[in-house]
């Protein structure tokens, strides 16, 4: 947000701020061509709301940094934000199109099968195990193997992958 001079129509540059210790903010700001000033004077509601959201106002002390705005949303993201639980691994996979999964039966992944979908990158491992998983129920596999695995990707078209 800036404010501009009615008189010159230029930016007006940051004087000073005051905070009067009633919650209240006191904002100068000074026309760099005609020397006019304006104050803004925020209420102690508005002051608190203004610090929460981290607004600084009277510009910045250091330049702004490249992708500032997305480093700053990710800050205080949750540690185990990308980790699967220890059983993930092994849980169902629900399939697309049906309705009730004990129609379908339970996808059964042997330990070896499990141990090899261990090694897929976790950011895409559960769209891997579900493409798998769909796979199997429209072949009516009812236990995952690393054989059928490799047998899926050759069927789907991912040998390369």
């Amino acid at each position: 947000m800036k404010f501009l001079c009615l008189e010159c129509d230029e930016a007006m540059d940051f004087a000073e701020r005051q905070l009067p210790g009633d919650g209240t903010l006191a904002v100068v700001f000074k026309c760099p061509g005609c020397g006019r000033e304006m104050a803004m004077l925020t209420n102690p509601m508005e002051t608190q709301l203004v610090s929460s959201l981290g607004v600084k106002i009277g510009g910045r002390d250091v330049p702004a940094q490249p992708m500032e705005l997305v480093r700053g949303s990710l800050e205080g993201g949750r540690e185990d934000a990308f980790q699967e639980p220890a059983n993930a691994l092994s849980q169902d996979v629900p399939v697309a199109g049906v309705t009730n999964p004990a129609d379908a039966g339970p996808l059964v992944w042997t330990p070896e099968a499990v141990d090899r979908l261990s090694n897929v990158p976790k950011f895409v491992r559960g769209m891997v195990k579900r493409i798998y998983g769909e796979w199997a129920r429209e072949q009516g596999v009812a236990e995952m193997t690393p054989e059928l695995m490799d047998q899926a990707r050759t069927e789907l078209g991912m040998e390369g992958m």
